[in-house]
């Protein structure tokens, strides 16, 4: 009999704190509630060989792929779509997920073998060119090349960045190498306006002119970053152009700001890393568009 009343003494207690629960939540904005999406992800590593000989060059292929199965706010095929076509491209936004990922993976492995025929052809011509011009050896000149291909090779994966507050933002990061000394890393940002159901866009959430005025902001916050405090200092690591820079849509939405990243060769050389810059809603609040979602997450206390 105890028993049985300590365990009513708890069920009403609990009861008591979900009602206290309910009663301090009821006045606050659903704006402010976690969002309900569940991830999958589709891991692929592939290798290939030239002609199917180890001996050979081959390209390597590596995709991690996040993408959404379920979601309450949102039509979960209109995100599958959104998340297939940035991270493959419009070509593939027909398709699943899944079929997508191998789709792509079969294209970069045709097309480096097209590339790798193309090239034995070129240098097919050049020994020819060589036997029937004896005295100029073309092999041996500033069109050399080599009988032996090379080899390629492709990361590509996605990771979400921000997760809440009717807003998903998420990064696609691509890496890639075609037999040269150095790979390229590229950074594609997307942002996607769960309670509306579309892809968020700067036009959306600043005012005319913001272009102009967001300028100062990321030039001081690449001086602070890189421990200068001139331009010209900066030019010196690397970059170039800053004078002229503005946002280039390539953005992220997060808690405490706008991110925006700048690609290697929009204005810092290769040998950078990418350039990231965080602006406070704070500095900017000015600046945003009244009942834009990034003026709701400004807002929030």
């Amino acid at each position: 009999m105890v028993r049985h009343n300590r365990i009513s003494f708890y069920a009403l207690l609990l009861l008591a704190s979900l009602f206290l629960i309910s009663c301090n939540n009821s006045g606050r904005s659903m704006f402010k509630t976690r969002n309900n999406v569940v991830f999958d992800t589709i891991s692929v590593n592939s290798r290939n060989y030239l002609e199917g000989d180890t001996a050979n060059p081959y390209c390597d292929i590596t995709i991690d792929f996040i993408y959404p199965v379920s979601s309450h706010k949102t039509d979960v095929d209109t995100l599958q779509l959104f998340f297939v076509r940035s991270m493959f491209g419009t070509s593939y936004d027909t398709l699943q997920p899944a079929a997508a990922v191998e789709a792509y993976k079969k294209n970069y492995i045709d097309n480096y073998t097209y590339d790798a025929k193309t090239y034995s052809e070129i240098v097919r011509d050049m020994h020819e060119l060589n036997a029937l011009i004896p005295h100029m050896d073309l092999t041996d000149s500033e069109h050399a090349t080599e009988d032996i291909f090379y080899s390629y090779f492709e990361n590509l994966s996605d990771s979400i960045v921000y997760n809440q507050n009717g807003i998903l933002s998420f990064q696609v990061k691509q890496s890639n190498n075609k037999g040269g000394a150095t790979s390229y890393t590229s950074f594609r940002n997307y942002v996607f306006n769960l309670n509306r159901g579309y892809q968020v866009t700067e036009n959306e959430i600043f005012n005319a002119g913001y272009d102009t005025a967001l300028q100062s902001l990321i030039v001081a916050s690449l001086l602070e970053q890189n421990g200068v405090k001139t331009v010209d200092e900066l030019e010196d690591l690397g970059f170039f152009g800053i004078q002229e820079i503005v946002p280039n849509k390539n953005f992220l939405l997060k808690r405490e700001g706008i991110i925006y990243t700048f690609n290697k060769g929009e204005y810092s050389a290769y040998q950078l890393d990418a350039p990231e810059v965080l602006i406070p809603y704070k500095a900017i609040r000015y600046l945003l568009r009244e009942n834009s979602i990034a003026t709701k997450l400004a807002d929030l206390k």
